[in-house]
């Protein structure tokens, strides 16, 4: 019994140890306003009675007041977790629902105000801050929707002016292989009419010089045809010969020819050799 006795009795002085922490930052924070000093005596409070929600409790309020809302809403929960009673319990959510407000968290707010309301149902502020913490949470995922929407219209277009500037660089390569290929084709012509312009030099270089194995042949083709081919020449003759009408037409002529130098001879030997005579004056 003793030693029960002696354990409550330092039980006691070290609830009113942490108390008097409690107290001491209560009156630094609200009376001085200084934020500092009564975190240090809510923390010795603390740590001198870690199951004491009040020290935790009123400590997530100086963090909340100093705009400190993540050490805030972490204390509010340790303080909601080793509350027994329902006040207490209803006390620290329903101040967490305010710091997730704070921070644009509806999501989590609205959880906060329901736990808040299980522990306490009557209470119309917590009510209150519920329907709020509804219609900001809804108004929150219209606007996350329609930024979905501008984004994927903003995807989609930057998708499309990247397709368009690929289409662009694959029609300027287009054209740029077309030119490189026009190009070719000119310089290719220019390179047949070099060609040709050559060859045209060259040809009138043959004309003007003459193909030495074509003159052979051309003169000794004229040279047959002056000559004339005997083969040729034959084969004229034989297929030239008289027909007897002609031929008795030409020894007629013979005759005829013949007869007249005769006459002549004959007259020449009858007149003799002329006699000179005295001229006549």
């Amino acid at each position: 019994m003793g030693i029960i006795y002696a354990q409550e009795e330092n039980r006691d002085e070290v609830i009113n140890e942490a108390n008097q922490f409690i107290a001491t930052g209560n009156k630094v924070l609200v009376k001085d306003g200084n934020f500092p000093k009564a975190e240090g005596e809510y923390r010795k409070a603390i740590a001198k009675n870690p199951v004491n929600p009040t020290a935790k409790y009123n400590l997530a309020n100086a963090y909340y007041n100093s705009e400190k809302y993540d050490e805030a809403t972490h204390r509010y929960t340790e303080a909601a977790k080793i509350a027994s009673a329902k006040s207490e319990k209803h006390k620290a959510f329903h101040n967490q629902g305010n710091t997730y407000m704070e921070q644009k968290k509806y999501k989590e707010a609205v959880e906060a105000y329901k736990n808040a309301l299980r522990n306490n149902p009557k209470d119309d502020e917590t009510r209150y801050n519920l329907a709020l913490a509804k219609k900001m949470l809804e108004q929150q995922q219209q606007q996350n929707d329609q930024n979905k929407d501008k984004d994927k219209d903003k995807d989609q277009k930057e998708d499309n002016k990247d397709k368009k500037e690929g289409d662009d660089k694959e029609d300027k390569k287009g054209d740029d292989g077309d030119k490189e290929k026009e190009k070719g084709e000119d310089q290719k012509d220019k390179e047949g009419d070099k060609g040709e312009d050559k060859k045209d030099e060259g040809d009138k270089e043959k004309d003007e010089k003459g193909e030495p194995k074509d003159e052979k042949k051309d003169k000794g083709k004229d040279q047959k045809d002056q000559e004339g081919e005997p083969k040729d020449q034959k084969q004229q003759q034989v297929q030239g010969k008289l027909s007897p009408e002609q031929v008795k037409s030409l020894l007629e002529a013979m005759n005829n020819q013949e007869k007249k130098v005769q006459d002549k001879i004959n007259a020449k030997k009858a007149q003799g050799s002329k006699v000179k005579t005295d001229k006549d004056w």
